[in-house]
């Protein structure tokens, strides 16, 4: 029987010396397949005794050769019970009949050894079994022997185990499972790969990567095959995209790539396991989506709205959708909205007058367009009735308008402008060639943002249309053009607020006024309604005809305060000027709360004696500037705000200097935001450098240099320079009470006015004075004063110590007195009476002769009243 020679340990490589065509003899590596079933032999001589034991036979039945060699393989080896059926057996094998069979056999103990134990019907080991196979041979002399070959069942079924796992994972997988060869060939594919791609597992084999795939994905995968192979690093979650046949979906896998071993650890191919996400992205763009909508609609609403500009409010919305949502966008409005209609200019066919008021691209030469043309911003076009976008404007839904031929703008949506079931304007939102079409959520999430964008464009309409409105009534109670004054010479300002974006800011409630007074006396008056708006406007309204009224009273200005601040505390409750009358009774109780405050400067100026009494209801200091001075703040007691009452107000009389200027103005002029109001005081004082200047001028002067100190608040000045009444102008008389009183009257009046050169005035003046003077003995107490005085007009005064007031009635023909002051009133432009601190004066006007005004012939009016 020939020799089995042991396994070398290593390689042996070709000899030098072997000839061509020899077959070159290799010891199989570690780790091939007989290292894992464990394969054993031994060889049994024609004695039926063993001759030869290998070293596997060692390992795997746990006997050393020197036992096994010369033994009987049934007595050593198999169970007493079973021996005799084994002699048998062995007669056949030795009889040269080849043999296959399991055979119980007994292990070797784990701690037993390898080679250690005798093996030899010890009894000691655990049972197993074998699988032998034994093939018939013969020795050199021609005489029969076998060979057996011995493996543990325990191993082969671990094996199939093993294998039939594998196959399940393989086969059963859920996932897309490949084997990749070495040359990106599939070896083996599952049955989930297959029912993807169609036919069986085997109908793939030998196929490549570009089977299956597009040029350029398959190209990228196969580069990555190759460096999994060669590197041995893994991949996970590579993406791969490509289409199903029977399907012109595109499809999306997640693939996992790993480099397989042999049991050698030689590289044999790379595993492939794919999951189909097209699912489960289309899901992530949804939410994508989603998040970014709602991103949207978050950065909507904290950017639009911010102003109450309509081209601001448009503008804002594109800043928010390009590029965000869309490459370019447009807004269009109604231009009946931009002029100030009350309504929008919306016709029902869709095609009134739009303008284009903001425009937006993330892209150049991809315009969008109106009417068949392009459309410039700020142009004023409208579209066609069959158009897409005149029918969005028509209907108030969305619509797809259809990309022109050779444009960049693959998708376009018109959706209009819906605010409170009003259609405002058309939004436009496009995207370009290359981008993703609009689909159903873009739609609507581009409804949501145009309709955002319409409630406040909306509401800028709105606040327009009050601003405009408290406007126009703030400015209808101002002094039309230029004040004109006794004995001053008036310059005014009046800026409505700007916020710091340069827009107008809401109406405010800031006033000036300036009320001729009989005896070429002037009130100038500068107030302030705290609050801003349409109600601040109208209070302010009232104030200033309340103060008007006030002044034609002739009360003193502490006065004319008090009354006014009775007046405030019921602007603001139901029944208005009824509340004040109220709150007048019970001042302490006054409810602040319904009331509107107030400040306000109140000073009476007399030209003749160039003397000015300021009163001050909470207001800023007026300043003065007398010739050769610095200006200066007049310390008037501030007192208490109108509105709030239960205090009195004081006077401060302030001897004025011809020439001398004085500024009144509200808080606008010199506070703001920046700027503290001391500081603005004082720049505003370091202003009226030069008094001398003209007064236009010197306006100008101050708004230039404190412009960086005003902010948002309305701004009212009102400056005056002194220019008092000249002596020569003035005729001033003491006469007795005694009859003969009104003669000297009449010769003073006659020789006062041809000194004047006022000859025309003659006849009415002697006529008028006669009356007075008459009246003031009759009904008056105490001396008599008479005062003529020529300026713009020829005014008269007849002062004296009683309290009475005069009192015009009409007579009766059968009365021989009683038309006296109806005289009075026919001949004169404007009489009157007013209290004075030491009784009373009754004074008259006329015009100067060559004026508008035509005198009235005393003969004329005598007659009338008869």
């Amino acid at each position: 029987m020939s020799e089995i020679p042991a396994r070398p340990t290593k390689s042996e490589g070709p000899s030098e010396d072997a000839p061509l065509g020899d077959a070159v003899w290799q010891s199989s590596p570690p780790g091939s397949i007989y290292d894992y079933i464990k394969v054993a032999s031994f060889s049994i001589g024609p004695d039926g005794l063993v001759d030869q034991w290998s070293l596997r036979a060692e390992q795997l039945l746990g006997i050393p050769a020197e036992h096994a060699v010369g033994t009987d393989p049934i007595d050593a080896f198999i169970d007493p019970d079973l021996r005799e059926r084994g002699q048998r057996k062995m007669a056949e094998i030795l009889d040269g009949r080849e043999w296959t069979g399991v055979v119980p056999f007994r292990a070797p103990d784990a701690d037993s050894g390898s080679g250690t134990g005798s093996g030899t019907g010890t009894g000691r080991g655990t049972r197993g079994l074998a699988e032998v196979y034994v093939m018939p041979t013969r020795t050199e002399d021609g005489e029969k022997a076998a060979v057996c070959i011995v493996v543990d069942v325990r191993v082969l079924r671990s094996i199939e185990t093993d294998l039939a796992a594998s196959q399940a994972i393989f086969g059963q997988s859920p996932f897309g499972f490949l084997l990749i060869d070495p040359d990106l060939r599939v070896r083996r594919a599952n049955q989930r790969f297959a029912s993807t791609f169609g036919g069986t597992p085997d109908d793939h084999r030998g196929k490549g990567v570009h089977d299956y795939l597009s040029r350029a994905e398959a190209d990228r995968v196969s580069a990555t095959l190759r460096r999994v192979l060669e590197s041995g690093d893994s991949i996970t979650d590579m993406h791969v995209t490509g289409f199903v046949p029977g399907s012109e979906e595109r499809r999306h896998w997640s693939v996992n790539l790993y480099r397989v071993h042999s049991g050698s650890g030689r590289p044999i191919g790379v595993a492939w396991l794919g999951t189909d996400i097209t699912a489960r992205r289309a899901a992530a763009r949804e939410a994508a989506a989603a998040r970014r909508n709602l991103a949207l609609l978050n950065e909507a609403g904290a950017r639009i709205g911010n102003s109450l500009d309509l081209e601001t409010t448009a503008r804002e919305l594109l800043d928010v959708v390009v590029p965000g949502f869309c490459d370019l966008a447009t807004v269009d409005l109604y231009q009946g909205l931009l002029v100030g209609d009350e309504t929008p200019a919306g016709l029902a066919d869709g095609s009134a007058e739009l303008r284009r008021v903001a425009y937006s691209s993330a892209v150049s030469d991809a315009p969008l367009h109106g009417a068949g043309e392009r459309v410039q911003l700020g142009a004023v076009h409208h579209y066609p009735f069959n158009s897409s976008c005149a029918d969005a404007l028509r209907t108030g839904r969305p619509r797809t308008v259809p990309a022109e031929d050779g444009s960049l703008v693959q998708s376009t949506l018109a959706v209009p402008m819906v605010a409170h079931d009003t259609v405002v304007g058309l939004a436009q939102f496009a995207r370009t060639k290359g981008s993703e079409p609009f689909g159903d959520r873009d739609r609507d999430l581009a409804v949501e943002l145009a309709a955002r964008a319409a409630v406040c464009i909306d509401n800028a309409r709105l606040y327009r249309r009050e601003h405009e409105r408290a406007l126009i009534l703030q400015r209808s109670l101002l002094p039309p053009g230029d004040p004109e004054a006794s004995g001053l010479d008036i310059a005014c300002r009046y800026l409505p607020g700007e916020a710091a974006t340069g827009r107008a800011s809401e109406v405010g409630g800031d006033w000036f006024d300036v009320i001729e007074l009989p005896g070429h006396r002037t009130a100038l008056v500068v107030g302030d309604v705290m609050g801003r708006g349409l109600r601040a406007a109208v209070a302010m309204g009232e104030l200033r005809t309340a103060v008007r009224t006030l002044a034609q009273l002739d009360l003193e200005p502490a006065e004319v305060l008090s009354q006014l601040d009775e007046i405030a505390r019921g602007l603001g409750a139901p029944g208005g000027v009824q509340q004040a009358t109220r709150a007048a009774r019970r001042p302490r109780e006054a409810d602040l709360s319904e009331v509107y405050l107030a400040t306000c400067v109140y000073a009476v100026y007399d030209s003749v004696t160039r003397r000015c009494t300021f009163a001050n209801a909470g207001h800023l200091p007026p300043v003065l500037v007398e010739p050769g001075e610095s200006a200066l703040m007049l310390d008037v007691p501030p007192g208490l705000p109108l509105g709030v009452g239960g205090e009195p107000f004081e006077e401060v009389e302030v001897e004025l200097p011809e020439g001398a200027l004085l500024a009144l103005y509200t808080d606008g002029l010199v506070e703001s935001r920046d700027h503290p109001l001391d500081e603005g005081l004082q720049a505003f004082v370091g202003a009226l450098t030069d008094p001398t200047q003209p007064l236009e001028d010197v306006c100008d002067q101050v708004l230039n240099t404190l412009d960086s100190h005003h902010g948002e608040d309305d701004i009212a000045l009102l400056m005056a320079r002194v220019q008092g009444l000249p002596t020569e102008s003035v005729g001033d008389w003491t006469l007795p009470r005694e009859p003969r009183s009104v003669g000297r009257a009449r010769e003073l009046a006659r020789a006062q006015l041809l000194d004047w050169d006022m000859e025309p005035l003659v006849d009415t003046t002697e006529l008028l004075v006669s009356e007075l003077v008459t009246n003031a003995l009759r009904y008056g107490e105490g001396e008599i004063r008479l005062r003529l005085l020529l300026d713009r007009t020829l005014v008269c005064e007849v002062w004296d110590s009683g309290l009475v007031q005069p009192r015009r009635r009409r007579a009766r023909d059968t009365d021989e007195g009683g038309r006296g002051l109806q005289l009075v009133g026919l001949l004169s432009a404007a009489w009157g009476s007013r209290r004075t601190p030491r009784g009373k004066t009754v004074w008259f006007e006329l015009p100067l002769p060559g004026g508008d005004t035509q005198l009235t012939d005393p003969a004329e009016a005598l007659l009338s009243l008869f």
